[in-house]
């Protein structure tokens, strides 16, 4: 299976064309301006020095890697951001030491100690830096932070895999096994994909205990080696980043250990693991997996960089073997637990993203300093580890590539979004408002194929062949469809005990919930009439219509306990798309609903 790359593709109008320019047009130098602010900027200067201020931190060259690399993904780099990466590389370039080396923090802060620290992702921002590299050269054709990037990872090569003279062997957060893939494929130097295959394949080897006991191999995912693995472990954004290595790697050589490896990781994932939203990730305690179905609602972490990192696995998943889940999930993920990571204007961000806020409770303990810990209820604009707001950036720059994947006789479609794509001697266009509504219009060019387009799940009248309807399409036929875009009602398994007597709402692939600004306080004693009419009501600012929908609450009292009554309230509900939650100031949030 081939992918059509982003650079194929361009987002023509739409909702995903909506949020591209807010991101170009807004994020990119939102954040930019916070990470100056913070003196992430500042420090590829390399001038920090013990009584200093802002002493550069051990991720934060990934930090700037990935906002270069998500404004590179983008067709038209500003002359202000060409600029700004230009000056960045001028930095990178004086800092390297002569054997390729670079690194902000082991430079600076600790330069007697590099390669003797696997928990203190050296080998995680050179990945990212040469994503960047790989990124910055794919879009603007200038190759000296390439080239830079080429000699660090000479040097990783050597000192990990021949010399094997770094105290570690395997990185303590994956990242680089798949920058190590990319670098490849625009250098055509083989050393590189099988220096990602030697990080994978060593992996899990041995226990490489690097933590102090506070955590053991499970927490990354070198409990044992990965052909072995069968289950999602540990922390969840370097797991998602390993397997989407593995991915990478079992497509590339064709290895069935490692695929079959990989498909039971992700259906645990998916049948154990994953939220409604997508999101993954149940406990902030080493921000990982947990038990099947350990699914909390008010303490869910669900990091954005987790939900981002689902959809980099679905996505090499995809490539390997066509089947409609990983399009599933990747469509989860995008229009919930990843976009809920970001405001509707562009400029705040949540690293954890529940799917239940009573903000009373934040406060609750007041007799000890420091309570019970809860996700924060309003989106800041920039994290001591602030990865997911360039993280959200290059994910959204570089969506397009999810549409579309093609063999000699087909070309798939798995996600709609108004766009034009190049590929292959085709060309594919796409019109349609999804998900506003389920109007799909397609466009094909080129010599003649088999189109075969996803159905998505709440269409379930619709006859498929394998989640896919094929028509057989010549130069210039438009092929026209319109799917249901239902509002359905969801349970899940009764083993999820939080969510047990309660249902979800959604409408087509999108989840839905009900804030305290809409409904009044107290959402959990909120009863939805599921038999009764369900209006949509147009919004502008949610850019998706809200639901209102018959419902039913206890009249409030003053007593702690009283009697039972079947008198209740009568009034309607509104939900609003999950995305948008924690818009308009603090409030009760909540998606499993009476």
């Amino acid at each position: 299976m081939k992918e059509v790359s982003y650079k194929d593709i361009s987002l023509t109008s739409g909702f995903w064309k909506n949020r591209q320019d807010i991101i170009k047009n807004t994020t990119i130098r939102s954040v930019y301006d916070r990470f100056f602010d913070t003196g992430r900027v500042e420090a590829f200067e390399m001038k920090w020095k013990d009584g200093d201020d802002k002493m550069p931190h051990i991720f934060w060259d990934s930090d700037i890697a990935k906002w270069i690399e998500g404004v590179a993904l983008f067709a038209d780099i500003t002359p202000e951001n060409q600029e700004k990466i230009e000056h960045i590389i001028d930095l990178i370039e004086a800092g390297q030491e002569k054997s390729g080396y670079f690194n902000i923090f082991f430079t600076v802060v600790k330069p007697e100690e590099r390669f003797t620290h696997r928990t203190e992702h050296e080998l995680y921002c050179a990945g990212h830096l040469i994503e960047a590299a790989v990124a910055y050269y794919k879009q603007s054709g200038r190759d000296r932070f390439l080239k830079i990037m080429c000699k660090y990872a000479d040097y990783i090569e050597k000192v990990f895999r021949f010399e094997r003279s770094a105290a570690f062997t395997t990185p303590g957060h994956e990242e680089i096994e798949l920058a190590l893939v990319k670098l490849y494929s625009v250098t055509n130097e083989k050393r590189y994909l099988e220096l990602a295959k030697f990080f994978i394949d060593e992996r899990g080897k041995e226990i490489e205990h690097t933590y102090g006991g506070f955590v053991d191999g499970v927490y990354d995912q070198c409990f044992k080696p990965v052909r072995e693995q069968e289950t999602a472990e540990g922390h969840c954004v370097r797991a998602c980043y390993l397997y989407s290595g593995m991915a990478d790697i079992a497509r590339i050589y064709g290895d069935e250990d490692l695929k079959r490896a990989c498909e039971m990781i992700f259906d645990d994932i998916v049948n154990h693991k994953m939220y409604i939203t997508g999101g993954i990730g149940s406990s902030h305690i080493g921000e990982a997996f947990t038990i099947s179905y350990d699914l909390p609602n008010m303490r869910a972490y669900t990091e954005t960089c987790a939900a981002i990192a689902l959809a980099f696995f679905a996505h090499r998943m995809q490539l390997i073997e066509n089947k409609k889940i990983y399009a599933e999930v990747i469509e989860r993920v995008i229009y919930n637990g990843f976009l809920s990571g970001i405001s509707l204007d562009g400029k705040s961000f949540f690293y954890e993203n529940p799917l239940e806020i009573i903000p009373e409770l934040r406060h609750k303990d007041v007799c000890v300093k420091h309570g019970e810990r809860l996700p924060i209820t309003e989106r800041l604009e920039v994290f001591d580890c602030s990865c997911c707001p360039p993280n959200v950036i290059r994910f959204v720059a570089a969506i397009g590539e999810n549409v579309y994947t093609y063999d000699e006789n087909t070309v798939y479609v798995h996600q709609f979004m108004s766009s034009e794509a190049d590929f292959d001697g085709r060309k594919v266009i796409q019109q349609t408002n999804y998900p506003a509504d389920g109007k799909v219009t397609i466009t094909y060019q080129g010599k003649p194929c088999r189109l075969a387009v996803r159905v998505p799940d709440f269409c379930e009248d619709i006859e498929t062949e394998d989640g896919y309807i094929y028509f057989d399409v010549e130069d210039g036929m438009e092929t026209e469809l319109d799917f249901t875009m239902p509002v359905y009602f969801v349970e899940s398994n009764p083993l999820v005990y939080e969510n047990c007597g309660r249902i979800a709402v959604m409408r087509g692939p999108v989840v839905y919930c009900a804030e305290g600004k809409d409904n009044g306080k107290v959402l959990r004693d909120i009863t939805l009439c599921t038999a009764g009419e369900i209006k949509e009501i147009p919004d502008e600012c949610f850019g998706l219509p809200v639901l209102e929908i018959k419902a039913f609450r206890r009249k409030s009292k003053k007593q702690l306990y009283y009697k039972k009554t079947d008198e209740k309230e009568e009034f309607t509900a509104k939900l609003i798309p999950y995305y948008a939650f924690a818009n308009r100031g603090e409030s009760e949030m909540l998606v499993w609903l009476q």
